[in-house]
């Protein structure tokens, strides 16, 4: 059973069928949608996570499309669980964050100074999109408290508050607009319940995964009216048999997608390399659970405390996680270093080795980078 579950959430993760979700820019839009959203990151010790994340997903994945789809209104910017690509559709969704937000109700977004805002806002509004560089040395402020911290804040706040919208990036600067230029026509702009809000949290996660459970659905989102909701959204699909329940997975209950879970195609026994903010790896518990496999990023850890490296991607082989693997790009002389790669201890490595080197040179070449230096296995 649990071979059944790992490969439903790789099919309905797009790491199954190749072209899934299609190619180019109409296949990323349809990988967006399919998934919900894709995590935005901006460590650069290799490609962006985002990035990644849809190369895995994507052939002939092009990272400039994630700007064109914005500038379609396609998709949008906001927060999932983290900073997020998220389908334009799904835009309401992120309302009720919004509105908390607006009503003072974040330790996190509640310091922009509001004089400040509102200059800005009128800026924005005269003059079009702008980035922070442009607040913080625009003439006669610069050096003023448009400079740095108040100016980053200002903008951080009205981005959540939904006041600005990222309407596009260049390189790692974004630029703001105001929303009411960034949205499509028409789009719905109510603000759901909270049980339609659980059922858009459960329904995207099944859609993504094939596989859930409740602490993935609720994944760093407090209240225990959404809690009750989310409860009451599971009782509402097991009555019309939209999903099943299976028990004691990992010591979780286990919802799975009742028509998805007739129909698995097999698995192709590639190698795919994935970011550490992939959707399939982000909930740590579930991953635990349905793949034996223990994972945790360590950047953030101190370097003498790390067990596996700074940036460890973690290494699919067909259905299995087989290994994680440490790695940087140095773009500047097209060279993608393998630092150190840690094998589980059930792992086949025989099959996998030829595989993982054409793997690590599609990655390297992902990455700007023409060759492979990996010490353990080198070039003959």
């Amino acid at each position: 059973m649990n071979t059944r579950l790992k490969r439903l959430a790789l099919h309905a993760q797009g790491l199954g069928a190749k072209a899934r979700f299609g190619t180019g820019i109409d296949g990323t839009h349809q990988a967006i949608a399919h998934l919900g959203y894709v995590q935005i990151d901006t460590l650069s010790v290799v490609q962006r996570a985002h990035h990644h994340v849809l190369w895995n997903r994507v052939p002939a994945y092009d990272p400039a499309d994630l700007n064109r789809l914005v500038g379609e209104k396609k998709i949008f910017e906001y927060w999932f669980h983290a900073a997020a690509y998220l389908p334009m559709r799904d835009y309401r969704f992120a309302l009720p964050r919004m509105t908390s937000i607006r009503n003072g109700e974040s330790r996190y977004f509640c310091n922009g100074d509001t004089r400040l805002m509102q200059e800005i806002v009128a800026k924005v509004r005269s003059e079009g999109a702008l980035g922070l560089r442009d607040l913080e040395t625009g003439g006669a402020r610069s050096g003023s408290w448009w400079s740095g911290g108040p100016a980053r804040r200002a903008v951080e706040t009205l981005f959540m508050r939904g006041e600005l919208m990222v309407c596009e990036r260049r390189g790692a600067e974004k630029r703001y607009d105001l929303a009411e230029r960034c949205l499509p026509e028409g789009i719905d702009l109510s603000v759901p319940s909270t049980h339609a809000y659980a059922a858009h949290l459960f329904d995207t996660h099944l859609r993504a995964h094939g596989a859930v459970t409740s602490a993935q659905v609720l994944h760093l989102r407090t209240g225990q009216t959404l809690r009750a909701a989310v409860r009451d959204v599971v009782r509402e699909r097991l009555d019309a048999g939209v999903v099943q329940r299976l028990q004691g997975i990992g010591g979780l209950d286990v919802y799975v997608d009742s028509a998805a879970a007739t129909r698995i195609p097999a698995l192709p026994a590639r190698v795919t390399i994935l970011s550490p903010f992939d959707n399939l790896i982000i909930h740590r518990d579930r991953l635990s659970a349905l793949f034996g496999f223990d994972y945790r990023i360590e950047c953030y850890t101190p370097a003498n405390k790390r067990a596996f490296g700074y940036f460890c991607l973690p290494v699919l082989h067909g259905d299995v996680l087989v290994a994680r693997i440490d790695c940087k790009a140095h773009r500047k002389e097209g060279r993608l270093e393998v630092i150190s790669t840690h094998w589980e201890a059930t792992a086949d490595r025989e099959p996998v080795l030829p595989r993982l080197a054409d793997a690590l040179q599609r990655f390297a070449t992902f990455n700007g980078c023409h060759t492979v230096d990996d010490p353990a296995h080198p070039a003959p």
